[in-house]
């Protein structure tokens, strides 16, 4: 079935917001912590880390709010403006679906039967010279 996915540009020259960025923010949430969330998701604390410092650069608001690990332990969690993000973000990728779905129909409607797909996919022969 054919879908779509939003990406939000947030400036010409800007970083992008899309779904991987959304998860991450949900896996903090979820966890509690950057590495927590990062290991959740089968990414590298370093990774997660430099995408979330990237959003908390790029509004006015910071996204997340991490505390030094110690004694206690460090931790993360989602600013407001974070969760509403989020949820924004969410709404935006609803609204996008819904708009596009019945021309996805259509789409699909006229799609190749899968084999005649994958047929397509092999490596032609090469002509000897």
């Amino acid at each position: 079935m054919s879908r779509i996915r939003l990406g939000v540009y947030l400036d010409e020259q800007g970083p992008k917001l899309g779904r991987g960025k959304i998860r991450l923010l949900e896996a903090v949430r979820a966890h509690g912590s950057i590495s927590a969330g990062a290991r959740a998701m089968g990414m590298a604390y370093r990774h997660a880390w430099v995408l979330i410092d990237e959003l908390n650069r790029t509004f006015a608001e910071p996204v997340v709010l991490s505390t030094m690990g110690g004694r206690r332990g460090g931790g993360a969690q989602l600013t407001v403006w974070g969760e509403e993000l989020v949820e924004r973000f969410a709404e935006m990728d609803r609204i996008a679906s819904a708009s596009v779905e019945s021309h996805l129909q259509a789409l699909d409607a006229h799609l190749a039967h899968p084999r005649r797909r994958a047929a397509s996919k092999r490596p032609r022969a090469r002509a000897s010279r």
